[in-house]
């Protein structure tokens, strides 16, 4: 398969990062073609607004989803745009790996998907969903979360399930993806070295058999 990997975390050594890696290694072992996009080390801007593009179509009042189509059409998006566009447009399937942040992804990755999935190119008037650009490409969450399992599966914080399905739903799946059951590692500072192994061990074998995985209710 083709796969890319998102990595959103600023420190090189953390446990993400260790996600990252294993899946990059164990992926091209596996024969798979991967890139990659590693947010913090790229110093990606994710600022969306009129800097996404070369030139606007209306310079009185900017409405972002007009200067997306103008974009498409007239070539008119920045570099960094075009660039994340062509990978996803490339992969076969896509993981996204970032420590949970109030809730959902961290600001940097909001900020590259507001900038890249654009109107369009990536969804459109009645190409959402089953008839998404997207659709036929897979999808995975791997995140990591601070507290606990327990905080996840009763009414302290809602199921996981709950609290990712904005992501699942509400942008993959919108824009076509198909999405597989999310890997999530929790309580991610308090693993010991062995846990860490053991977790990374687990992720590795996973993907191995990445290619059969069942499509998530």
């Amino acid at each position: 398969m083709k796969i890319l990997i998102i990595l959103a975390h600023p420190e090189e050594k953390s446990f993400n990062a260790a996600m990252f890696n294993t899946a990059i290694s164990t992926l091209e072992n596996e024969g798979h073609e991967v890139k990659t996009t590693n947010l913090y080390q790229d110093n990606y801007q994710p600022v969306s607004g009129k800097g996404n593009f070369t030139r606007l179509k209306n310079t009185d009042y900017f409405k972002q989803q007009d200067e997306e189509v103008f974009a498409l059409q007239q070539s008119t998006f920045m570099p960094d745009i075009i660039s994340e566009q062509e990978k996803i447009e490339w992969c076969e399937m896509m993981i996204w790996q970032f420590p949970l942040y109030w809730f959902s992804v961290p600001a940097i990755l909001k900020g590259w998907i507001d900038k890249v999935f654009t109107m369009g190119k990536f969804y459109d008037n009645g190409k959402i969903f089953d008839n998404g650009f997207s659709a036929g490409k897979k999808a995975m969450l791997s995140v990591t979360t601070g507290g606990p399992e327990k905080n996840y599966v009763d009414d302290r914080y809602g199921h996981i399930n709950s609290i990712l399905f904005p992501i699942h739903r509400g942008i993959l799946e919108f824009l076509g993806f198909s999405v597989v059951q999310p890997e999530v590692v929790y309580s991610v500072e308090r693993l010991t070295e062995k846990e860490r192994k053991s977790v990374l061990d687990t992720w590795s074998k996973r993907l191995i058999n990445i290619e059969e995985e069942i499509i998530k209710d």
